[in-house]
């Protein structure tokens, strides 16, 4: 009945619609464009490529039913972050001065919560909880289990319901891990007792209503006639049920996505719901956005070589008006450095040659650790740069702890460095006993780590210091490796002593109590490895003391990202951005595609779109570089360049010489 109502009122309406209503919003659309927004109802999906125009194709898509007729309150546009809902509603606000629903599906779930959520038995003015309140909740329920509330079962707890969750399983559904089944359901309970929620059950709850409330249900699919998704390739079980629930009825959904960009499975997204809409939604239709508006045919012709060696896609090809441009160029270097040194170069010349300035300019990574030679040599050029999603390598809290050590290897008052380690890893030594061994070395002017000897040696020094057995082990055990360290600062190398360092500390179980950052970290660690030995190698005569002075005075160009500089960051961040010239550097097996995914077909295929995301990312200029040697894991390797090179014929791409960078 609601589809005929629609039908009629569109036929009726586009005989008296003023035309210019219809012209202003296809004029300069092209014909799949136009396709798209005129499209009323029934399924349909957009196979939107990268950079065809997607948020225009939805805004217009809106202003178009808003022209014939359909209330502001009968539409409901769904996307994945504040920043896309909000650019949303202000074009359509531009476009017909309306205001339409358009927001996040957390927001949306706590919108459909807060007015429904008496039927799950809480109360609607619900707290939600932060991560920081959802672990001190969950602390107290592994407490009280008798499990212990150390960080390491905590996050791993944490995460395993987070998952359930997004995989819309209760407690009763695990099966496997008894611990975390019996911590899911007292964290749920107590939650409740509460009446609180965390951010996962803004979606798991949603569908938990949506699913046991026949009238709740019938609701919210009678109140959105028509629902727009943006991202699709994105959206993880919960959200899919959500927005697959909204249009049981009238099958009004517009589905705008990209399996070739699908790029966050470790959140929880499936690509399988964007590539399933056909079977989801008889009678669905699909369109292709495949004309390109930010890059060159040339670029586009690699990215699109590139992602034919996917199997789970629709077909399509990217091309563009914007003419052939410059074909990507491929760079190999000898090593690290030397590949830096070539992006430094190139981004001089192209300063100079081609009018860009340095926001133009991007350097994508597959992981964090690989952002360091191009810091090193960016700040030895003067070349502005800020880190975008993450922190300056030598910021980053894994590289100062080992630094910090390297420092107390050189100086016994060096107070700062033993107030960071002191309690790598956990010693019971608190804060109120660390002031009073601090002010107690300061009162007889003692260096920090002599006083520490000489309390040991002798309490009596000071009566104000009481320390227990554990305490007066963990510092004993503390100096021990501070005394290692210093006796074999001269018989190691440096990248060896940082490898001692993190050994006698256990630095690295220490780190593996958040299994979430545990990966980054060691590779960060490694890369502090392969800077140490490479400035050793670089040096006439290498000393500790040099090498820690040198990384002290460093002086940051910029790191302020909203001041005109050169964006560093890894793939993943670079989803949904663009620059004129882009260095997707480190393209070697076992880096990227990264390591850990080179056994599982479907991660592989993940990581080829991440490097589809990327090259898509260029506008006018693209380089794709690689290394014959790299250091990781302790040692200098042999490395073989990224399969994804071999799969973009060479005709596509020019190549340069690695002599003038020797």
């Amino acid at each position: 009945m609601i589809q005929n109502c629609i039908a009629t009122l569109q036929e009726n309406l586009l005989h008296f619609l003023p035309a210019s209503n219809t012209d202003t919003l296809v004029t300069e659309l092209n014909p799949q464009q136009q396709q798209a927004i005129l499209h009323v109802e029934g399924p349909l999906l957009v196979l939107a490529g990268a950079g065809s125009g997607k948020t225009r194709v939805v805004t217009h898509r809106i202003a178009h039913l808003l022209d014939l007729g359909i209330a502001p309150s009968d539409i409901l546009a769904v996307t994945f972050t504040n920043k896309a809902a909000e650019e949303m509603r202000t074009r359509i606000r531009v476009l017909k001065n309306a205001q339409v629903l358009a927001c996040t599906f957390h927001s949306l779930g706590a919108r459909i919560l807060r007015e429904s959520i008496a039927s799950l038995g809480y109360h609607p003015d619900f707290t939600i909880y932060d991560e920081e309140d959802s672990e001190k909740l969950l602390k107290t329920c592994l407490e009280q289990l008798q499990l212990g509330g150390e960080k390491t079962v905590l996050r791993q707890v944490r995460s395993q319901i987070s998952m359930a969750k997004n995989d819309l399983l209760g407690p009763e559904e695990i099966k496997n891990d008894p611990i975390a089944k019996e911590t899911y359901a007292l964290y749920q309970m107590k939650l409740k007792e509460c009446n609180a929620l965390d951010f996962d059950d803004l979606l798991y709850l949603t569908v938990r209503l949506l699913r046991e409330d026949a009238k709740t249900r019938e609701e919210y699919q009678n109140r959105w006639l028509f629902v727009l998704i943006d991202e699709y390739q994105d959206t993880n079980l919960a959200q899919y049920t959500i927005a697959k629930t909204l249009v049981e009825k009238h099958h009004n959904i517009f589905a705008v996505g990209d399996p070739d960009q699908s790029i966050y499975s470790w959140r929880g997204a499936r690509y399988q719901n964007i590539l399933n809409f056909e079977s989801d939604f008889s009678g669905a239709k699909v369109i292709t956005l495949d004309q390109n508006y930010r890059s060159t045919n040339q670029i586009l012709q690699a990215a699109n070589a590139l992602i034919q060696h996917n199997t789970a896609r629709y077909d399509k090809k990217l091309w563009s008006r914007l003419g052939q441009g410059e074909k990507p160029l491929l760079f190999t270097g000898h090593n690290e450095r030397q590949e830096a040194e070539f992006v430094a170069d190139r981004i001089r010349r192209h300063i100079q040659n081609d009018s860009l300035i340095y926001n133009d300019i991007a350097i994508f990574y597959r992981t964090n650790a690989q952002s360091r030679p191009f810091e090193d040599l960016l700040i030895a050029r003067k070349i502005p740069y800020a880190i975008i999603g993450g922190i300056s390598f030598y910021d980053r809290r894994e590289v100062k702890d080992a630094l910090a050590w390297l420092r107390l290897a050189v100086s016994n008052s060096d107070l700062i460095s033993f107030l960071r380690t002191v309690n790598l890893p956990r010693r019971g030594i608190g804060a109120s006993t660390l002031d009073k061994i601090v002010l107690a070395a300061g009162e007889r002017k003692m260096p920090i780590l002599d006083f520490c000897e000489e309390l040991l040696m002798n309490p009596a020094i000071c009566l104000d210091v009481k320390l227990g057995i554990k305490q007066r082990e963990g510092l004993r055990d503390y100096l021990r490796i501070v005394n290692r360290l210093r006796a074999r600062k001269t018989e190691l190398k440096i990248h060896e002593l940082i490898a001692e360092a993190l050994a006698e500390s256990k630095y690295l179980s220490y780190i593996q109590e958040d299994p979430e950052t545990v990966q980054d970290r060691k590779e960060n660690l490694d890369e502090l490895m392969g800077k140490a030995a490479e400035w050793e190698e670089l040096q006439e005569s290498p000393s500790l003391p040099r090498f820690l002075e040198e990384l002290s005075l460093r002086s940051q160009v910029s790191q302020d990202p909203s001041l005109p500089c050169v964006k560093l960051m890894t793939l993943h961040n670079s989803k949904g951005l663009e620059f004129p010239l882009v260095f997707l550097v480190g393209l070697e097996e076992d880096l990227f595609p990264h390591i850990n995914t080179k056994e599982d077909p479907k991660a592989l295929e993940e990581e080829r779109r991440l490097c589809y995301v990327g090259i898509t990312r260029a506008k006018k200029f693209l380089y794709l570089t690689s290394t014959i040697y790299r250091y990781m894991w302790g040692t200098a390797r042999l490395m073989r360049p990224s399969r994804f090179l071999k799969e973009i014929p060479e005709q596509l791409l020019s190549k340069t010489s690695q002599k003038h960078y020797s």
